[in-house]
């Protein structure tokens, strides 16, 4: 069946750090913007910082990182940094005070036009807040540099399978967006799957098997309180959130074959969306909150639909390639990133919704579960590389490739979260 093949599928995303990032990249553009991360002067808070922000630059894929030029003194010049390539350069300094605070204060300046300052900001926080701020940090140049928002204050939850011996334990994490913070919001020895935040960031809706049959379920993610939403006979799964977080698009078989309902999360009301003997599954709310993309096989294999939540019309999206499935729009909703198959290969693909052109983004034998981040950028997704399940980064253009390290234990099915205040 369509919906086993999606099932299974589903446990296959492997691998992100949870404690170092060190990111590969496999394909870079030339214009990308050259920019210099000077080390933090003040103590090892001071190298931690300048750290996070020169592996957040780099994973954002518009930047190349500049070494910084030989030093012949403490500090290094406008000068120096502009002999070595940098267009521009992040400097800053970590001033201990009392009560474990420190004071940061950081500057980004333009090295073409002789050195002038076009950010400084002075920040005090407790020591704990230092990777929380470097990532601000990260955004505020980002934003500054590109006029777009960044999202490396943003977070990511995914599914941790860890085996032991025959038993196997399943955790829902979330972690910064660098893989860095994994903290354990359940643990469960039957399997956890289909993350997906809530558009506040405050709420994560997943499917559980702790009772032996799939159950939805939300959980807080400031302290792991927990409802539960649909317990129904056969399949409930797939739970996608409306843009206004007032209802979940789920996919339930209480009917006979897997369809499309919305629940309101107020009154609990359940409005069958979706009809028809075919099997749909993989929700996803268009942003505008007018309609939403679904898989189905009913025009003979998986493909992606849309669904006029207005008048219930359904139109056939995707046409090229024998599989394409797990959609979502880009916020702009000008293109839809899906899983794509052309002939044996599954890869990631992203769809222009003028054209209904598919514009193959990777191009490995098994590359899988795409993720869009907030801005709608870059897709983190699932493939292999020397025979282990590992994460990487397109961006939606396709000319940005990256490699994020692995860890012990299998991570699935990542869902990256909203913009976070």
């Amino acid at each position: 069946m369509i919906y086993r093949i999606f099932a299974l599928m589903s446990f296959m995303l492997m691998s992100i750090s949870g404690y170092s990032l060190d990111l590969e990249l496999t394909q870079g553009i030339s214009s990308a913007m050259p920019v210099g991360v000077d080390r933090f002067t003040g103590d090892a808070d001071g190298h931690e910082i300048s750290k996070v922000v020169q592996n957040d630059l780099r994973l954002s894929g518009q930047f190349k990182l500049v070494a910084p030029p030989a030093r012949q003194g403490e500090e290094l010049t406008v000068t120096s940094w502009k002999k070595a390539g940098a267009d521009n350069i992040v400097t800053g300094e970590v001033k201990a005070l009392e009560n474990n605070q420190i004071e940061v204060h950081f500057e980004l300046t333009d090295v073409v036009s002789k050195g002038r300052l076009l950010l400084a900001k002075t920040f005090t926080i407790n020591r704990h807040q230092l990777r929380d701020l470097s990532h601000h940090i990260s955004d505020l140049v980002y934003h500054k540099l590109t006029g777009e928002k960044g999202v490396f204050s943003t977070r990511i939850a995914y599914v941790l399978v860890q085996t032991h011996g025959n038993a196997k334990r399943y955790s829902l994490e979330i972690a910064d967006v660098d893989g860095y913070n994994p903290q354990s919001l359940l643990v469960s020895s039957e399997p956890i799957m289909s993350p997906s935040w809530s558009p506040n960031g405050k709420r994560i809706a997943y499917v559980s098997f702790e009772r032996k049959k799939a159950q939805i379920y939300t959980v807080r993610v400031e302290d792991g309180k927990r409802q539960l939403v649909t317990d129904f006979s056969g399949i409930n799964g797939a739970p996608a959130w409306s843009p206004d977080g007032k209802k979940l698009a789920v996919v339930l078989s209480k009917s006979g074959n897997p369809k499309i309902y919305e629940i309101d999360l107020a009154n609990g009301a359940l409005k069958q969306l979706t009809f028809g003997t075919s099997i749909d599954t993989e929700p996803r709310y268009a942003p505008d909150g007018k309609s939403l993309l679904f898989t189905s096989g009913r025009g003979g294999g998986p493909q992606i639909y849309r669904l006029t939540l207005a008048d219930g019309k359904i139109t056939r999206i995707s046409y090229d390639g024998n599989y394409n499935a797990r959609a979502s729009y880009t916020p702009d909703q000008k293109n839809i990133v899906m899983l794509h198959r052309e002939d044996k290969k599954f890869n990631i693909g992203v769809q222009n919704t003028s054209t209904a052109r598919i514009t193959q983004l990777t191009f490995a034998n098994l590359d899988e579960s795409p993720s869009l981040s907030p801005n709608g950028r870059l897709v983190l997704y699932a493939t292999r590389f020397n025979e282990k399940g590992v994460l990487a980064v397109v961006s939606t253009d396709g000319r940005i490739r990256m490699r994020l390290p692995s860890r012990e234990g299998d991570v699935q099915e990542p869902a990256w979260s909203p913009y976070l205040t």
